[in-house]
């Protein structure tokens, strides 16, 4: 999925921040160099400027760095977020949501905080797996995701993540519709309709709805339960009226129930 632009354009303020520079800090890896006491201004510009170049790995370690030397400092608490979203940036979401936690941790009631909980979110948000794959993480971004919305309902965060909330959910009821389907093709009708079901009392928004309606009309009817077929084309027809799952479920009940 593609990294948030939300994330990046609420971040150019911090970019333009800048300290009064007293030397330049090396730019090698953060783990090939030793450990150098140096004064905040140097390690705190030298990561900006790293980070202007793109390099955003080697950009949070020296974000990190001047939280490591000056935990006390505020650049400290600056440079905890800049670590953060450096790590997302490159890709290594789960650094930068320790790194957003550790922020929270530390600073809850700062006026930073409904950053920190976005970059959690979103960096849960970008690690979603396709339908066919465990989708814990995708659970872990829906909670992340309300969170926010929750405790910052009126920022810009809370905007982008109501958008996220509903792809999220739509991927969850993605992933129910797979595994009912399966149950499904396997006779399993049962365990297909609580698969059905959870779509359609769970996930009622979502763009899967039609279709699993008309599969519960489907395992109803081969389960030898016909009103419960009927209801569920009801539903259909009520919410769907004109659908292709209705004409379908239309057409079979015309079938199978005298």
């Amino acid at each position: 999925m593609m990294r948030s632009r939300l994330l990046r354009t609420l971040l150019l303020p911090m970019l333009g921040l800048t300290v009064i520079v007293s030397g330049c800090a090396s730019t090698k890896a953060k783990k090939d160099r030793p450990y150098v006491a140096r004064d905040v201004d140097t390690l705190y510009t030298a990561a900006l400027v790293t980070l202007r170049r793109h390099d955003y790995k080697l950009a949070a370690a020296q974000f990190d760095e001047v939280e490591r030397q000056h935990p006390y400092s505020v650049w400290a608490r600056r440079a905890q977020l800049m670590s953060a979203y450096s790590y997302y940036v490159s890709q290594n979401y789960s650094e930068a949501i320790l790194s957003a936690q550790r922020f929270l941790a530390l600073h809850p009631g700062s006026r930073e905080a409904p950053y920190a909980y976005y970059v959690v979110a979103v960096s849960y948000y970008e690690q979603i797996a396709s339908v066919d794959r465990d989708q814990k993480t995708t659970g872990k971004a829906l909670d992340a995701l309300q969170e926010l919305i929750r405790r910052y309902p009126t920022t810009d965060y809370a905007a982008d993540a109501r958008l996220k909330v509903d792809l999220t959910r739509d991927h969850l009821a993605g992933k129910e519709m797979e595994v009912g389907r399966f149950y499904q093709s396997n006779k399993q009708f049962l365990a297909a309709v609580i698969r059905f079901r959870t779509v359609v009392d769970s996930y009622n928004t979502t763009s899967h709805t039609p279709e699993a309606l008309h599969r519960l009309v489907e395992c109803y009817l081969a389960l030898g339960i016909p009103e419960e077929a009927k209801k569920s084309a009801a539903v259909l027809n009520f919410n769907y009226p004109g659908s292709k799952w209705y004409d379908r479920s239309y057409e079979l009940i015309g079938k199978k129930v005298a």
